[in-house]
């Protein structure tokens, strides 16, 4: 009896940390002997470039576009820090076609080409923005990807965004069986976050599943297009990456989020004095 592979989609607000959280995470569950795809769903490209050391790397739909169909997976698929596999699915020429479909004919291809083989522990995909709609839904509503994880901060529209992304998951939780594991909090030193994020996180129905806290090197690494976990491997950051690698893979706690009503949302906002915050900080 073949394993089963543990398909996770990172969400979040756009400029929220995912793409950085998802490689230091997967490079912390690779260091400790984990096999793992991850699947960059975003036309940018950049969901692998930590991994890979590069700035990005080809992508299926620019692949396509200049060889064909006949495509073979070593010309999509490259190889990145602790053996992760690394795909990055692209997105049409600017101003042409739905970047939602890149996702779509990313997965069928390597589903077709074999790319999700019995040694994988886990596929990740990192998703664009706090997209749900369409073909950034698709590793969701597809029931491709299992459990969800919503990247977010202290901050006012990371948590509209992410209550958003609940919404989406409600919606396909019923048909496709995806459930939320939890919030991740890359922080952003905002007054009383650990707390707020807490809060928001049990009126969602899930958990803080873990808090990252702010550090430079973060910054530093990317610049040298590495994760923490390979730039300082013995620096406190990395640590904070590996304790969440370790949430993640024993996590057990799976639901169907129930979204806040937007007066809700405020409300918990202003408990917290967020919104005191931005009306001092903008004069509202």
């Amino acid at each position: 009896m073949s394993k089963e592979i543990r398909q996770i989609a990172i969400y979040g607000k756009g400029g929220i940390g995912k793409s950085t959280t998802t490689q230091n995470l997967t490079a912390a569950l690779a260091e400790s002997g984990k096999k793992i795809m991850v699947v960059g769903c975003d036309p940018k490209a950049d969901s692998t470039r930590l991994l890979l050391g590069t700035l990005a790397q080809r992508t299926v739909l620019d692949t396509l576009r200049e060889t064909g169909e006949d495509v073979e997976l070593s010309s999509i698929m490259r190889t990145g820090f602790g053996g992760i596999k690394c795909v990055e699915s692209g997105g049409p020429e600017p101003g042409v076609g739905c970047a939602g479909r890149g996702i779509i004919t990313s997965i069928g291809l390597l589903e077709q080409l074999g790319a999700y083989t019995e040694d994988l522990d886990y596929v990740f995909y990192d998703v664009l923005g706090d997209v749900v709609c369409g073909g950034f839904a698709m590793p969701i509503r597809e029931g491709k990807a299992k459990e969800i994880y919503i990247v977010a901060s202290g901050e006012m529209m990371a948590l509209y965004a992410a209550n958003n992304i609940a919404k989406g998951i409600a919606r396909f939780a019923k048909k496709g069986g995806v459930r939320l594991g939890g919030i991740i909090c890359n922080s952003r030193n905002v007054d009383r976050e650990i707390d707020l994020l807490r809060a928001f996180s049990a009126e969602l129905g899930t958990q803080l599943i873990y808090f990252i806290p702010r550090d430079n090197v973060v910054q530093r690494a990317e610049i040298n297009r590495k994760t923490v976990i390979e730039y300082e491997p013995n620096s406190k950051q990395a640590d904070e990456y590996r304790n969440l690698a370790k949430a993640i893979d024993q996590n057990t706690n799976f639901s169907i989020p129930k979204p806040m009503s937007q007066e809700r949302l405020e409300e918990i906002l202003l408990e917290y004095g967020l919104m005191d915050n931005l009306r001092d900080d903008y004069r509202i």
